[in-house]
């Protein structure tokens, strides 16, 4: 396989290579068994979760036991097609996951200042 060689290459991996992946644009009614499958063949699986709520759906983290099966599996499976639908997988990155939220909740609390102060942007 392709990870033996990168392990005997002694290969350098960057480092936003992660044995965490975050799995988007999933079919919403994709169950565990079929995640398993497609994902289990590029190596051991320590666990995954696919988002059930309404934010969450069409989204999963797949965990691998070793990161040379992470990174076969994001180089295998980005653009792979599940029910007519082009995966994307990449790297989980909490930096940048916390970064969208905190400024979603910025311009939440931005948006309250705003109306409760009576101010607007429209104006300008």
């Amino acid at each position: 396989m392709a990870t033996i060689s990168l392990r005997k290459g002694n290969a350098r991996l960057p480092p936003e290579v992660n044995r965490a992946l975050y799995v988007r644009n999933l079919p919403f009614n994709i169950t565990s068994e079929e995640m398993y499958d497609i994902f289990g063949k590029y190596g051991a699986i320590r666990q995954i979760r696919i988002g059930t709520n309404k934010d969450t759906r069409g989204t999963a983290f797949v965990v691998y036991e070793d990161i040379y099966d992470a990174k076969t599996a994001v180089d295998h499976l980005s653009g792979f097609n599940v029910a007519n639908r082009y995966l994307i997988v990449l790297y989980y990155q909490p930096t940048k996951m916390n970064k969208k939220f905190d400024q979603k909740k910025k311009e939440d609390e931005i948006a309250k200042m705003q109306e409760k102060y009576g101010v607007s942007t429209k104006d300008k």
